[in-house]
C-alpha cells in the first residue's frame, strides 16, 4: 500500500518520503497528534517502505519484505502497546532483548510504540538508552495523542512528526463510498480525528443505539413533565451501554451545537442532520445562552466521568439540570 492511500497528513508524508529518498532517516520518531488521524497506518506504511526492495521512498505493496509487513509477520518490526493500562518496563526490556539479534535484511529493524505516553516512569527511562544506542541499527516510532507526557528527555531525542485531524468532508466523502450511512458518517467523523478512528466506532453494535438514545433523552427533555431520567434507567444500565457514557456526553454537546448551527444559519455544519426539521422546530424554544450552558453541562458530566464518578448519578444529573 503506497503512501498515497493514507487519507490527508501531507506534512507528515512529505517528510517521511523526503527522508527515505535523500537517505536522511531518523533513530527515532515521535508522531504526535490526535488519536485515530492515521498515526498507526503511516507508521506502518514507512516501516514498509523502510523495508521495500522495489522502491526507494515508498512501498510497492508487492515485494516480499511488503507482504509481509502487511501480513504482520515480518520478523524486522516489532509493535508494542500498553499492557492493561500501561506500557511496563518488561516490554522495553524485551524489545531490547529482541534487537540484540541483528536484522534478516540490509535494512534496519524498526520497532513502533503505541500510546507511547502511557508507559511507566522506569520504562520510560529504559527505553531512553535504547533510543540512543540500539544494540541493532533501528528506527523507533513512538504514537502519541499526548505526547506532553512523555519525558522531555525522550522529546528532544526524537523527530517530532505531526499529525492533524482530518478535514470533516474529507472523512464523509469517504464514509459514504464505503456505504456508511449519512447520519452515522456525520456523527462519527465529529467525535474523531480521522477514518481509523471513525471506523472503530462505526462497527460498534453500541453505537447507533447510542446514538438514537441521546435523540430520544434529548427530545423528551425539551418537553414538560419529562420522563428522560426514568428512560435512562431502563434503556442504559440494563443493556450495557453505561460503559459508553463519554460517547453519550459527546454526542449530547453535538445536538446543543447544532441548536446553535441552527440559529445562527450554519446549516452545512449540522450534525444530526437526518433531525434538521426538529431542530427547526425546537432551537427557538432556548436562548444561545441556554444552548451554551447544556453544552457545558455536557463537558461538565465528561470531566466527571473521568474522575471516576458514579456513572448512572452522573447522568441523571445532567438530565435533571437539562430540565430545570
Amino acid at each position: 500500500m503506497p503512501f498515497h492511500d493514507i487519507l490527508g497528513q501531507e506534512d507528515a508524508k512529505r517528510l517521511l518520503q523526503n527522508a527515505l529518498r535523500k537517505e536522511t532517516v531518523s533513530h527515532a520518531y515521535l508522531f504526535s497528534g490526535p488519536s485515530g488521524s492515521g498515526q498507526m497506518k503511516t507508521a506502518l506504511m514507512f516501516a514498509q517502505a523502510l523495508f521495500c526492495t522495489k522502491c526507494k521512498d515508498d512501498a510497492c505493496g508487492e515485494c516480499l519484505e511488503c507482504r509481509k509487513v502487511e501480513h504482520g509477520n515480518h520478523p524486522d518490526l516489532t509493535l508494542l502497546k500498553p499492557d492493561g493500562a500501561s506500557i511496563k518496563i518488561d516490554q522495553i526490556r524485551e524489545l531490547q532483548r529482541v534487537f540484540t539479534y541483528r536484522s534478516e535484511g540490509v535494512n534496519p529493524k524498526v520497532y513502533v510504540i503505541d500510546e507511547a505516553d502511557k508507559m511507566t516512569v522506569q520504562a520510560a527511562n529504559s527505553l531512553l538508552k535504547f533510543l540512543e544506542e540500539p544494540p541493532a541499527p533501528a528506527v523507533g516510532i513512538l504514537i502519541s495523542e499526548n505526547s506532553r507526557a512523555l519525558l522531555p528527555t525522550i522529546q528532544s531525542r526524537t523527530q517530532r512528526i505531526s499529525f492533524s485531524p482530518l478535514d470533516l468532508e474529507m472523512m464523509l466523502q469517504a464514509l459514504t463510498s464505503e456505504g456508511v450511512p449519512v447520519p452515522l458518517a456525520r456523527c462519527a467523523a465529529s467525535l474523531t480525528s480521522g477514518l481509523d478512528g471513525c471506523r472503530e466506532l462505526l462497527v460498534q453494535n453500541w453505537f447507533a443505539e447510542i446514538r438514537n438514545l441521546v435523540l430520544q433523552l434529548a427530545k423528551e427533555s425539551l418537553g414538560k413533565g419529562s420522563t428522560a431520567v426514568a428512560t435512562v434507567g431502563q434503556k442504559l444500565f440494563k443493556t450495557g451501554l453505561g460503559e459508553h457514557l463519554d460517547i453519550l456526553f459527546s454526542m449530547f454537546h453535538l445536538w446543543f451545537k447544532d441548536m446553535l448551527y441552527f440559529l445562527y444559519r450554519k446549516h452545512e455544519s449540522i450534525v444530526f442532520i437526518d433531525q434538521l426539521d426538529f431542530i427547526s422546530r425546537h432551537a427557538r424554544q432556548r436562548s444561545t445562552e441556554q444552548w451554551v450552558s447544556y453544552m457545558e453541562f455536557a463537558a461538565d458530566s465528561k470531566r466527571k466521568l473521568r474522575f471516576n464518578a458514579n456513572a448512572q448519578l452522573c447522568l441523571e444529573q445532567f438530565l435533571i439540570r437539562l430540565e430545570s
